[in-house]
This record gives structure tokens, C-alpha cells and sequence, in this order.
């Protein structure tokens, strides 16, 4: 296969094919970048927050966590939150499609277990939920308390219950190109993991660089690998930008893999509380940025993404971490 790095340029035949790409973006900030924060963010804060993030277009949201307050108390409101939002958009979706409307808005949760999905049915969050798990066994005992092995054990459970109610199911992956405890990570032990979790009814993997050491050459070759077990419609990519190397990982995906499904934090909100020195997700203000700008759609308004990343950021008393939205507020004032 012709490598990203075997030419500077991209063809035109390329270039065609790259303006009728759509991308789909899964908004991830309300839970992987609230999950971290030190001060309780107020549910009707929450609740606004993500209202602004659908109305600029995110179709694609993840809510909340379904896990213990003990664990995770930034999102112990998650029932509360996702009501609300389940609520509200059901009854505009309603709306919509009596004015035929086709927009779909899916609105989806992570759930550790039983008992976290069991909570996540009770108000209705039944679009998409999430199970997540690493190829890391020293990640996986720290992060889930449990070996790789037997976290797809666990999950079995799980899946039987999602099928049986027909809600769809994401999978996780962490630490797919490095590990904070045991180093690099063989691109074929992603694959291993990322077929396991399709073999338990996944409809897409999301694969993620929990401490974003990773470059464009190593995610290449970690697609490759990937995509010997999975169609490449089921794989999304999930990059920190701690080493700055998120959007030419996303680019490389994007043009050499075919890649079509991208998660983003807005304002670059997040990290990872067992990964020490992890920043925050890729900014989705700065994804849209670059992908508008290869002439992509994404159906997301960049100026109302922008708004509600600066909401949240002033919510948290910090300046947004998006370049694009530093640089554009800043040009405005």
C-alpha cells in the first residue's frame, strides 16, 4: 500500500474522493473531558452545555458515565443528565420528523457493566452505550480492575443484554499506541482486542491513544493491523494531544486508512486519571477547522462549536485548550 510518507502530495483523484467524504464526529466532551474535573460541574450546566453542542450540530454525543459516583463523582448525576437530554430531544426529534426533519441524533453513554446499563435503560438512554477496555494488562487492572482477558469476559454479559433490546454497542480500546506502565504496543494485539469485541456485537471500535505518544507512521501501521479484522466503516480513531501529534494522526487515518468516524472533545477538555501526564483530548473546534478546510462535511456550525466550547471553559474558570477557537475569539475582539 502507498504509504503516507512515500509522497508530499496528495492526488487529485485523492482530493475528489476527500470533498465527498462526510465525517462523522462523536462529541465526547460531556463525559471523557468532564470525567476529570476537580470541581462538580452543576447538572443544569451540564444539561446546557450539551444542549449547545447538539444545537451546533453534533449529532453524535456522548452524555455521561453510567459508573459510581465513588469512582467517577464529576458525572454522579448521570441519571439526571441524560433524563433531561433524552427528554428534550426525543421530543424535538418528534417534532422534527413531523415537519420531515431527517436529522438523527444519537446520544450515547459508557456503562461498565450490568448494573451500569441496567441504570442507563431506566432513562431511556437506549441510542448507543459503550463498553471500554485496553491491551494494556497493567492499564486494564488499574483503569477496570480487572486483566484484558477477563474484561472481555465481563462484557459478555453486557452484550447479551444490548442485543436482546436491540441498543447498539461501541467498544473501546485504550492505550492502542502506547502505555504509560509498559511501553509500546503491538499494533497486532489491537487487532486481537478490536475482534474480540466485534465477535461480542460491537458496531464500531473506537480506538484510542489514551497518552498521545503516537505519530502518523505508528497509527498507519496500527490501522493496517486493525483493519485485517474489521470493516474500516466499524473503526474510529480517538486521539490526546499530549505530544501534539493528534490532527496529523487524524489526517494520516483520514487519508491513508479511510477512516470515517472521529472522537473529539470540545475545547480539548479531558485526560485520563491513570495515565499521568495525559492531556486532554484532541479539540473538536480545531478537528472542524481541518476538515472544513479539506473541504469535508461534518454538519457541524464551527461558530456555535466554538461558543459552547468557550462556555464550558469559562463554567471551568480556564481558557479554551482549542487553537481554533483561541485564535478566532481573539481575531473577533
Amino acid at each position: 500500500q502507498k504509504s503516507f510518507f512515500s509522497s508530499s502530495t496528495v492526488t487529485t483523484q485523492q482530493q475528489q474522493q476527500q470533498q465527498q467524504q462526510h465525517i462523522k464526529i462523536v462529541e465526547v466532551g460531556p463525559r471523557d473531558g468532564l470525567q476529570n474535573e476537580s470541581i462538580f460541574i452543576p447538572t443544569p450546566t451540564k444539561i446546557n452545555f450539551i444542549n449547545k453542542l447538539i444545537n451546533a450540530g453534533c449529532n453524535n454525543v456522548e452524555v455521561t458515565s453510567f459508573v459510581s459516583p465513588k469512582v467517577i463523582p464529576a458525572l454522579e448525576d448521570h441519571s439526571e443528565v441524560m433524563s433531561e437530554i433524552v427528554t428534550t430531544w426525543k421530543k424535538k426529534k418528534k417534532e422534527d420528523d413531523d415537519d420531515d426533519d431527517g436529522r438523527e441524533i444519537i446520544l450515547s453513554s459508557l456503562v461498565p457493566n450490568v448494573k451500569g446499563l441496567e441504570k442507563a435503560c431506566e432513562v431511556g438512554a437506549m441510542d448507543e452505550v459503550a463498553i471500554f477496555g485496553s491491551v494494556s494488562e497493567t492499564f486494564s487492572k488499574k483503569n477496570i480492575n480487572c486483566s484484558v482477558q477477563e474484561s472481555i469476559t465481563r462484557f459478555h454479559n453486557v452484550s447479551k443484554i444490548t442485543q436482546e433490546k436491540n441498543i447498539p454497542l461501541r467498544g473501546y480500546i485504550s492505550c492502542v499506541l502506547g502505555c504509560p506502565y509498559e511501553g509500546n504496543i503491538k499494533p497486532s494485539s489491537v487487532a486481537k482486542y478490536a475482534e474480540q469485541l466485534l465477535e461480542l456485537g460491537c458496531h464500531e471500535i473506537s480506538l484510542g491513544d489514551t497518552i498521545g505518544v503516537g505519530t502518523p507512521k505508528a497509527t498507519v501501521e496500527m490501522l493496517r493491523e486493525v483493519k485485517t479484522v474489521a470493516d474500516t466503516k466499524q473503526i474510529a480513531v480517538h486521539f490526546h494531544d499530549t505530544y501534539g501529534q493528534a490532527l496529523a494522526n487524524i489526517y494520516a487515518s483520514i487519508t491513508e486508512e479511510g477512516i470515517s468516524v472521529v472522537d473529539s472533545s470540545v475545547a480539548g477538555l479531558g485526560g485520563c486519571p491513570y495515565a499521568k501526564g495525559a492531556s486532554g483530548n484532541v479539540a473538536t473546534e480545531d478537528v472542524i477547522y481541518m476538515l472544513h478546510g479539506m473541504g469535508m462535511h461534518t454538519g457541524i456550525d464551527l461558530d456555535q462549536l466554538i461558543e459552547a466550547g468557550l462556555y464550558i471553559s469559562n463554567v471551568l474558570g480556564r481558557p479554551t485548550r482549542s487553537k481554533v477557537a483561541l485564535a478566532l475569539s481573539t481575531k473577533k475582539g
